[in-house]
């Protein structure tokens, strides 16, 4: 019995290595690849090694040099309203970015995967159930889905990432679901059901396997709409807690000094706008390696 996969390919976490190969051969061949990949590892260090990198405890308050410019030598990026070290602060936000991004993507997945799965490979009445439930979430704006759990909630990391994973559902839902119509009806899965696999073997070991490539890809897009959700919402004081740093409060708190101290709303938009970019860059050339249809075809 052979699946759409090469059940002969090594696979290094679950994923096969000759598309670990391709996209290696995709960043070393694609300039947007490259700066994709590099802005994402920045991204990352930033983020797992701010204990240890930012030069003051981002909490410390300051009123003496109270919104010092940048590029002073104590702050290299100058000091918020409170008089914290900005810098500090950006570093910490990158963990509560990251950490929000991957929470609610994870928890979108997971269950929108799981709905996806069970509505492809059923049908009938189970995929018409769970579709129009997804179709339902679909019709109403990621926003506004996130601001009213928010407002149910509370303000939070937690809150604030199942807010923003709760809306993202239906997006894996939706792919899920089309990966698992698609081979539905190929031989391998024929063949699986005719030696007495269970549906749980199928779908574990045949379907889910097919779909990991369009998940991750569709996981990796998302990681950067989930940071500019988190971003939103902390910026419209919806989010975490006030005292947390993250990017979106810290453009919030600067708009009120955008004349006298720029730098507080300025700078962190500008990490934003990088690290969103990097990220779907890095997101395309995921896309371009994981193509199934491409690498198959080779």
């Amino acid at each position: 019995m052979s699946s759409r996969f090469d059940a002969d390919a090594g696979k290094v976490f679950g994923i096969r290595t000759d598309l670990l190969e391709q996209f290696i051969e995709t960043v070393r061949r694609d300039l947007k690849a490259k700066v994709g990949v590099v802005i994402v590892t920045l991204f990352l260090f930033a983020a797992v090694f701010a204990p240890e990198l930012a030069p003051h405890d981002p909490m410390a308050q300051d009123f003496i040099p109270l919104s010092q410019p940048a590029l002073s030598a104590e702050t290299p990026l100058g000091t918020d309203s409170y008089g914290r070290d900005l810098l500090s602060r950006l570093m910490y936000g990158a963990r509560i970015s990251l950490g929000v991004g991957l929470g609610a993507v994870v928890f979108g997945a997971v269950t929108g995967v799981v709905l996806g799965l069970l509505a492809g490979f059923y049908g009938g009445w189970i995929d018409d159930v769970l579709m129009r439930g997804v179709d339902v979430m679909w019709a109403f704006p990621w926003l506004l889905i996130a601001i009213m759990l928010v407002s149910i909630f509370g303000q939070g990391v937690w809150n604030v990432v199942i807010a923003v994973g709760f809306a993202y559902i239906d997006d894996f839902a939706r792919i899920t679901r089309g990966e698992v119509l698609s081979i539905r009806e190929e031989e391998y899965m024929l063949a699986a059901e005719s030696v007495g696999l269970g549906d749980l073997e199928i779908v574990f070991e045949e379907v889910f396997p097919n779909t990991v490539a369009p998940i991750i890809v569709q996981f990796t897009v998302l990681v950067a709409r989930a940071m500019l959700a988190e971003a939103t919402l902390s910026f419209l004081g919806l989010g975490v807690k006030p005292s947390t740093p993250t990017w979106g409060a810290l453009l919030g708190q600067g708009r009120d000094f955008i004349t006298q101290a720029w730098w507080i709303s300025i700078i962190p938009g500008i990490l934003i706008m990088i690290t969103v970019l990097g990220i779907n860059l890095f997101g395309d050339a995921l896309r371009d390696a994981f193509d199934v249809r491409e690498v198959d075809a080779e």
